[in-house]
């Protein structure tokens, strides 16, 4: 058995402003650098395999948090938002026929326009997880843990999510025969010296 260890990047301007970032590139704010220079991998999650996503706010963070170069693959990039990257949800919400929705509304086919759905994330992920063969610190978005969180609580976009995303937490999963299997409670980074 396998354990991954998830991660959320650290924010970003547009975090801040509740912009959607998808799969646009961008940086981590200096507030987030000085924050997570704050925290550490704990044991024995400072010592397994590291992976990032290839966008700037993911790798950084790993490479902050962990004080290492990550492996980087292009799978663990954002779910694309098409048209709506850059924009407010919030905006799009009070537009009408937007077709933006709330996640508790999604399924596993909704998808912005040109954009990615949830179901094409998780087809883009399959290979990558094949491939894992030691447990690992994924450092990487918040699309990407809602899709491998979804898959291991059998949430499928639909009501509430069973799970409640956090910054500087590492979220556990067991990877065991294509099945992922959720730890109760997420691990909190440690604060460093």
């Amino acid at each position: 058995m396998i354990r991954l260890a998830l991660l959320r990047h650290g924010h970003t301007a547009w975090n801040r402003e509740g912009r959607i970032q998808g799969s646009s590139d961008i940086p981590l704010d200096d507030d987030a650098r000085a924050e997570l220079c704050q925290f550490r991998l704990p044991a024995p999650w400072d010592k397994a395999d590291l992976w990032s996503s290839p966008l700037d706010r993911a790798r950084e963070t790993a490479q902050i948090v962990a004080a290492r170069a990550p492996r980087v693959d292009a799978a663990l990039s954002e779910m694309s938002w098409g048209d709506w990257e850059g924009l407010r949800g919030k905006d799009l919400l009070e537009q009408p026929g937007s077709g933006f929705r709330h996640i508790e509304d999604w399924g596993w086919d909704y998808r912005a326009p040109n954009g990615e759905s949830p179901r094409e994330l998780d087809r883009r992920l399959r290979p990558w997880l094949d491939g894992v063969k030691r447990d690992a610190v994924v450092v990487c978005h918040i699309g990407v843990m809602r899709v491998l969180l979804a898959r291991a609580h059998s949430w499928n976009f639909d009501g509430p999510a069973p799970f409640r995303i956090k910054r500087n937490r590492l979220f556990v999963l067991t990877l065991s025969d294509q099945k992922l299997i959720p730890e109760r409670e997420p691990v909190r980074l440690e604060k460093r010296p």
